[in-house]
């Protein structure tokens, strides 16, 4: 499914993009730590798990991070 379209569906059930995350989050605690850390403003926190998480995958942060930047042109 299109993330558009999906978003979408979630909010017209009245559902903010905020509501949307922890209700995929479920009971996930390392998504909610996540979550908690995004509510906090602990853009540092948010990055190295995204850090972290790319390169236990074998990718580059930085350059995924720049091909998403671009995409949203």
């Amino acid at each position: 499914m299109n993330p558009t379209n999906f978003i979408k569906n979630y909010m017209l059930r009245g559902l903010t993009p905020k509501g949307i995350v922890k209700q995929l989050a479920g009971g996930n605690p390392i998504l909610s730590n996540l979550i908690n850390m995004a509510e906090k403003g602990d853009n540092e926190g948010v990055e190295n798990f995204a850090r972290n998480m790319l390169k236990e995958r074998g990718l580059d942060f930085d350059k995924e991070f720049s091909t998403f930047k671009n995409s949203l042109k």
